[in-house]
């Protein structure tokens, strides 16, 4: 089964990589910086008892999976095999388990067509994500929509530690912001990664996820 490993970068000494590299992306500068104002938590929340939860899942993974592959085209170019020889985000190195299990330390670019080749081969299938009415949800279907989750955190992770500079270049910090954090209060609401996948992220989360004072909004225009 396709799935991805972590560990902490350490020398072959066994002592801790060097001090973290400064968090651009932690600046406030950046970090008021959002597309939209309202409250996450309404926006992720199950609407009613009539609507299924598993439709409810289906459609919103199906959306971030469109929104974080979207995000990291802009950025695409500059994402290469010399610029991420490997699959990074903070102290972290991602690796790749094949479906017979074999791990492989892949580049980034390698990881994330890894990750978006999967994810696009699930939710078109219609076995696992039914569009047609009456058609029953898989009883993995949990599990897989955690398992896209927890890739699609690793996409968001790297391009904020690799590529924050390149976004902010773009002018599409805001929706980064925004998407991060609409992404982490949904995966919250329905207990979807594991803590101990998105701590390495924490820091962020905490600011961008807390409501900002309304005089503090800086907009970012659609365009």
């Amino acid at each position: 089964m396709d799935g991805s490993g972590w560990k902490s970068k350490t020398k072959p000494n066994g002592k801790k990589a060097p001090a973290e590299e400064k968090k651009h992306y932690m600046e406030p500068e950046y970090t008021k910086v959002r597309v939209m104002d309202f409250d996450l938590k309404d926006l992720v929340a199950l609407p009613t008892k009539e609507i299924d939860l598993n439709e409810w899942l289906a459609s919103n993974t199906t959306t971030f999976f469109n929104l974080i592959n979207l995000q990291y085209s802009t950025i695409s170019e500059f994402c290469t095999g010399d610029t991420c020889q490997a699959m990074t985000a903070c102290n972290t190195i991602y690796y790749w388990y094949d479906e017979r299990g074999k791990k492989t330390k892949c580049t980034a670019p390698q990881y994330v067509d890894l990750v978006m080749t999967f994810v696009q081969k699930l939710v078109t299938d219609e076995d696992i994500f039914p569009t047609k009415y009456g058609k029953d949800f898989p009883n993995s279907f949990e599990s897989l929509v955690k398992k896209v989750c927890r890739y699609l955190f690793h996409v968001l992770a790297h391009i904020y530690w690799a590529h924050f500079k390149e976004t902010v270049a773009l002018e599409l910090q805001g929706h980064l912001n925004t998407l991060f954090a609409h992404f982490i209060v949904f995966v919250r609401e329905f207990n979807l990664v594991e803590p101990k996948e998105t701590c390495i992220m924490d820091d962020l989360s905490e600011v961008l996820c807390a409501p900002l004072p309304p005089h503090t909004h800086n907009h970012v225009t659609e365009r």
